[in-house]
């Protein structure tokens, strides 16, 4: 298909939802909207899901590709892709397997590790489980502190606490449970934290690294969401046969899970100079601040143009 027959094609962004990244999916989608507009896309409409005349409207407004600007449960877990199997529509990023592998980050530790990808020593615990004071102990005896607690099934750093004392392992535990899933308990690893994005689908790409500097505990929601000029180097101050690890990394993990269109794998490299995934995002913020479209435009990739490639890759057979 010729770029002037794909600028044809009836687009929906899908954004919004339900989960706790609603209003960043929102930002995303607005963003990949204009930026499809900008490619010179005719015929783009932004829907949110959430609204009650979503359904009618995606199955009766005659598009011909669904682009994903969400985050979160709903969203990235499989399941609005499992509904655009249904009706028939192509869609941009990871199918309905990937999706679920890369949102549930125990299953994906699994499958990190069965790729021989280092992962953090951790340990999950089933919903609503509560530990006793041995049982508390006897991780932090076996795992060491500082502790990461999160949510085995959310994203952008919602319900994470850092565990500096066994006393507030009960209470992490508490909030990371608040979603009403599993509980992921891992060791802390030292070190410089690092992203590295890859896009394509059987053939996928690393883009350059970008080290994320802070100055905070660890990268938490307010960071997240501040101007990239004051928390991205890209590239990332590494020696080149490291930078080069963690993108192989990257790509073996984006493999591992079945993405596809895109992937964003978050490292952090200790002063042995060895990557360390913590997690990947299949799909990963995209607005203004955002790791992926900053990386992407210093390989020369402008964000209109990234945006196209992705509606590319949907179509791909």
């Amino acid at each position: 298909m010729t770029r002037d027959e794909l600028h044809k094609l009836n687009v929906a962004v899908l954004a919004g939802g339900w989960s706790d990244e609603r209003e960043i999916s929102l930002d995303s989608g607005r963003a990949c909207a204009q930026a499809l507009k900008e490619a010179g896309f005719e015929h783009v409409t932004l829907l949110d899901v959430a609204d009650d005349g979503f359904v009618r409207d995606i199955s009766e407004g005659g598009y011909d590709v669904a682009f994903i600007a969400m985050h979160g449960r709903y969203g990235e877990d499989g399941s609005i892709q499992g509904f655009l199997e249904v009706l028939h529509i192509p869609y941009t990023f990871s199918g309905v397997l990937g999706s679920a592998a890369g949102t549930a980050k125990d299953v994906a530790k699994l499958l990190y590790s069965m790729a021989n990808i280092p992962n953090p020593r951790g340990t999950t615990l089933p919903a609503g489980k509560k530990l006793s004071k041995e049982e508390c102990d006897f991780i932090v005896h076996q795992f060491g502190l500082p502790l990461f607690v999160k949510p085995a099934e959310n994203g952008s750093s919602y319900g994470i606490t850092r565990v500096t004392d066994v006393s507030q392992l009960p209470d992490a535990i508490d909030l990371a449970s608040q979603t009403g899933g599993a509980v992921l308990i891992e060791k802390r690893i030292a070190g410089m934290e690092i992203t590295v994005p890859v896009i394509g689908n059987d053939d996928p790409q690393a883009l350059p690294v970008v080290e994320i500097v802070t100055g905070a505990a660890f990268y938490d929601l307010k960071v997240k969401y501040e101007p990239s000029s004051l928390h991205h180097v890209i590239p990332a101050r590494l020696p080149k046969e490291v930078a080069e690890l963690a993108q192989q990394r990257a790509v073996a993990a984006h493999k591992a899970l079945r993405c596809r269109g895109c992937s964003r794998s978050d490292f952090i490299v200790t002063d042995e100079g060895e990557p360390i995934i913590l997690e990947t995002n299949t799909i990963p913020g995209m607005t203004e601040t955002s790791l992926l479209p900053d990386s992407a435009r210093h390989a020369g990739i402008e964000f209109p143009e990234l945006c196209t490639r992705f509606i590319e890759m949907a179509l791909e057979d």
